[in-house]
C-alpha cells in the first residue's frame, strides 16, 4: 500500500536521524488525492501515521546513551510534527468531506492522534531523557524549545503516578471525541426557514435573483452565512429577522448542551487531578496573560475603553430605531445588523450596498493575493495539484525562483461543511525541504459580480483569515517543526491577523481589485465614507467579543451551570450592550469553546497587539515596502522560535501597550 511504505519511510528518516527526508515522508503521506478520498482511504491513512508514530514513540522510549539536541530533541521534535501534521490533514476531512461518513473518519482520525499526543505528553521515559540533555552552547530557539517543551510535559502531567498518569490519558482521550462531536453538532446544525417572497424586501436584488420561490411560492432561507448575514443586515421585516436569529442562535441546541456539560466537567476533573483549582488556571499557564485574574483585569481594562465608545453607538443605534419605528424604547438583538447600515447613512452617509457592488469574489481573491504580491515581494501563483472539491482553488508562493508556501482556498459553502471561517496548518515546512501547507475554509458567495458579491465585512474576515496564512507560510520554514508556522503564545497568534484587516480600509489597497460590474474602481469619496463610517458599532462590537470572552472564562472557573443558556446569556450581558433574549442558546454553537476552551480572551489581547503593531504602519505608510519587511522579518518569518512579546519589541522597538486601542474606541466621538 502506497500509505503502508509512506509510513514506514517515515520511521526509518526519522529513527536515521534525518528530519528533511522526515519531512519529504510527511508529504508524501499528506497528498491529497485526485479525487476526494473515500471513508476507507481516509482510515487507512490514518492507520498509517498511527503506525508511523507508535514506532517512533517506541523507539524513543528505548533511546539509550547520551540524551542529545540532534538525537533525542529532533526525534521528539519529528514526531510532534507528525501528530500535529496530521492532525491539519485529518480536521480538515472532518470540516470539507461532501458527506458524513468521510466527515466521521476524518473526526475519528482526529481523536486517535490527540490520543497519541496525550500518550506522548504523559512518556516518563520521554520526559526523562529531554530532561537530561544539556544545552549549553544550544542556539536561543532551540534552548527555548526545550525549555517549553520540558515544562510542557510537566504540565501535562508526567510526573504523577501511574495510576493517576492513567486517569489523565483517559480524560484527553474522552475529551479528544467529545470535541469533535460538539463540532460536528454544529456542522450538522444547519436550519432552513421558509419566507414569502415579500419578506424579502430590503435585500439587494442579486440575493432575490439567487432565492427563487419553490413549488409551494415560498423561499428557503439557510443558517449559511451568505443566507444568514443578508437577511439580517437588510430585510426590513422584522419579524423574519426574528424568525431567523431565534433559529440560527438554537443550532446543536438541545443536542450540544449535554456534550458541552460532559466537556466541563472533564475538564474540571483534568485540572484537578493536575494540582489546579480549575481548568482555566491550567490552560491559562503558558499565554501570555497568564493567570484567571490577569485575564479578568484585562477584559475590565478594555471595557473601561469600550463602554463609552458602545453607550455612543447604542444612542445612535437607538436614534435612527425611533425615526424608523415611533415609540421603540430599546434595541432588540435581532435589530443590530440592520440597524447599522442605516446608522451609517442617516450620520456617515455611508451605504453599505453602495459598496457592496464593488467586492466581488473573483476580484477580492485577486486582489488580496496581489496585495501579498506588493507588500512583501513574493510572486503567487497557481499550483497544479489534486484537490478534495471542484470548486477548491490552490496557490504556491514564491520568492527568489524557490517554492516558499503552497496553500488551498475552499472558500464557498456546502451541506456539512464547516460553516465559518479557519486556517489549518496541513505540513509544516523545513530547511531544504518541501515548503509548508496549508488550507483557507470559509463560506463566501461565489463568482463574479453576478452570483460572487460580497460584503465588506466578509472582505475583512478573507483578508484576516489569509494573514493566518501568510504567518504559516513566512514563519512555517524553521530547524523545529514544533517553532513553524503559527507556534507562538496562543494569545498571540490573532494579532498578525486583526493587524492586517487595516488594509481594506486603504483606498490605494481597494482600488487595485474593487470595481463594480461595469469596470469601474470604487470611488475615492466612498472610501473616505467608509472610514468615517468605521468606527461606530465598534465599541458595541468589542463588548460583545468581551461578554464571549466571559462566558469563555466563566464556564472555566465555576462549577457546571445547571442551566447552561442562561449562565452563558448572564456571562454575555456583564458586557454586551444589548441582552440576549432568553430563546438565544449560543453556547451549543459557540466552537471556541471546544478548541479554545477558557481562552477566547485572546481574540481581545491578540487586537490590544495588532492596534499597536498598527501605530508604525500608520505612520510610515500602509504600502511601505520596506516597513512590510521590517514587519514580516520581525515578527512572521521567526515563528515560535521567540517569544511574542519580544517579536514585537524587535518590530516597535518597545513593549506593547494599550494606548493604540485606547485611542481607536475615542475615534467615533
Amino acid at each position: 500500500m502506497r500509505n503502508a511504505s509512506a509510513a514506514a519511510l517515515l520511521a526509518a528518516t526519522i529513527l536515521s536521524g534525518t528530519p528533511v527526508k522526515a519531512a519529504d515522508a510527511i508529504e508524501t503521506m499528506g497528498q491529497i488525492l485526485a479525487t476526494a478520498p473515500d471513508a476507507a482511504t481516509i482510515d487507512a491513512k490514518c492507520d498509517s501515521y498511527v503506525a508511523a508514530i507508535r514506532e517512533l514513540k517506541t523507539a524513543l522510549e528505548s533511546e539509550t546513551g547520551p540524551a542529545t539536541i540532534d538525537g533525542t530533541l529532533a526525534r521528539y521534535d519529528a514526531i510532534s510534527g507528525l501528530i500535529n501534521g496530521g492532525l491539519g490533514e485529518f480536521t480538515l476531512y472532518q470540516e470539507v468531506m461532501a458527506d458524513q461518513p468521510r466527515r466521521d473518519a476524518g473526526a475519528q482520525c482526529q481523536v486517535r492522534l490527540s490520543t497519541l499526543a496525550s500518550e506522548l505528553s504523559l512518556s516518563r521515559p520521554i520526559y526523562d531523557r529531554l530532561s537530561m540533555i544539556d544545552a549549553t552552547g544550544a542556539d536561543a530557539a532551540t534552548a527555548l524549545l526545550l525549555k517549553l517543551t520540558v515544562e510542557n510535559f510537566e504540565r501535562s502531567g508526567v510526573a504523577l503516578d501511574e495510576a493517576k498518569r492513567k486517569r489523565v490519558q483517559e480524560l484527553n482521550e474522552q475529551l479528544a471525541k467529545l470535541g469533535t462531536e460538539f463540532e460536528d453538532n454544529i456542522a450538522n446544525g444547519r436550519q432552513v426557514i421558509k419566507v414569502d417572497p415579500a419578506e424579502l424586501a430590503g435585500l439587494p436584488e442579486d440575493f432575490i435573483a439567487a432565492h427563487k420561490p419553490g413549488p409551494d411560492g415560498l423561499i428557503e432561507i439557510s443558517t449559511d452565512m451568505p443566507d444568514y448575514q443578508p437577511v439580517m443586515t437588510y430585510a426590513e421585516s422584522d419579524a423574519l429577522r426574528r424568525r431567523l436569529s431565534e433559529v440560527y442562535n438554537r443550532r446543536a441546541y438541545p443536542e450540544n448542551d449535554a456534550v458541552l456539560r460532559q466537556m466541563l466537567t472533564l475538564r474540571q476533573e483534568l485540572a484537578e487531578l493536575l494540582g489546579r483549582p480549575n481548568y482555566a488556571t491550567l490552560i491559562l499557564e503558558d499565554k501570555m496573560v497568564d493567570t484567571p485574574a490577569r485575564v479578568q483585569q484585562l477584559l475590565t481594562d478594555m471595557a473601561a475603553a469600550a463602554r463609552p465608545a458602545a453607550l455612543r453607538d447604542y444612542e445612535k443605534n437607538l436614534t435612527v430605531l425611533r425615526e424608523l419605528q415611533p415609540g421603540a424604547e430599546k434595541v432588540e438583538y435581532w435589530q443590530t445588523a440592520w440597524l447599522a447600515p442605516k446608522v451609517q447613512q442617516r450620520f456617515y452617509a455611508y451605504d453599505p450596498q453602495e459598496a457592496r457592488q464593488y467586492f466581488a469574489y473573483d476580484n477580492v481573491r485577486d486582489g488580496i493575493l496581489k496585495l501579498t504580491e506588493d507588500l512583501f515581494g513574493v510572486e503567487i501563483r497557481p499550483w497544479d495539484t489534486p484537490k478534495w472539491d471542484p470548486e477548491v482553488e490552490a496557490y504556491e508562493m514564491v520568492e527568489g525562483g524557490k517554492v516558499i508556501g503552497r496553500f488551498y482556498f475552499d472558500s464557498h459553502p456546502r451541506p456539512g461543511k464547516y460553516t465559518h471561517a479557519n486556517m489549518v496548518p496541513l505540513y509544516p515546512g523545513v530547511p531544504g525541504g518541501p515548503p509548508p501547507v496549508a488550507a483557507l475554509v470559509m463560506n463566501l458567495p461565489d463568482g463574479d459580480h453576478s452570483t460572487g458579491l460580497m460584503e465588506h465585512s466578509q472582505v475583512t474576515t478573507f483578508l484576516h483569515e489569509f494573514g493566518h496564512m501568510l504567518h504559516g507560510m513566512f514563519g512555517g520554514t524553521q530547524r523545529w517543526m514544533g517553532q513553524s508556522g503559527v507556534t507562538t503564545e496562543w494569545d498571540f497568534v490573532e494579532a498578525p491577523s486583526q493587524m492586517l484587516e487595516n488594509w481594506v480600509y486603504d483606498y490605494d489597497t481597494l482600488a487595485r481589485f474593487a470595481v463594480n460590474k461595469d469596470g469601474q474602481t470604487i470611488p475615492r469619496d466612498l472610501v473616505e465614507r467608509m472610514n468615517k463610517a468605521r468606527y461606530f458599532n465598534l465599541g458595541m462590537g468589542d463588548m460583545t467579543q468581551l461578554g464571549y470572552a466571559n462566558i469563555s472564562l466563566q464556564f472555566h472557573q465555576n462549577p457546571v451551570p445547571a442551566d447552561l443558556g442562561a449562565a452563558t446569556r448572564k456571562w454575555r450581558d456583564e458586557y454586551a450592550i444589548v441582552p440576549a433574549p432568553d430563546w438565544v442558546q449560543f453556547q451549543d454553537a459557540f466552537t471556541h469553546l471546544n478548541g479554545y476552551s477558557a481562552i477566547y480572551y485572546t481574540y481581545r489581547w491578540s487586537l490590544v497587539i495588532a492596534d499597536d503593531l498598527f501605530t508604525r504602519f500608520e505612520k510610515e505608510g500602509l504600502r511601505n515596502a520596506q516597513v512590510a519587511l521590517a514587519y514580516r522579518h520581525a515578527v512572521l518569518d521567526p515563528g515560535g522560535t521567540k517569544p511574542a512579546a519580544e517579536l514585537v519589541r524587535d518590530f516597535l522597538g518597545r513593549d506593547i501597550s494599550l494606548d493604540a486601542y485606547r485611542a481607536e474606541m475615542a475615534k467615533d466621538q
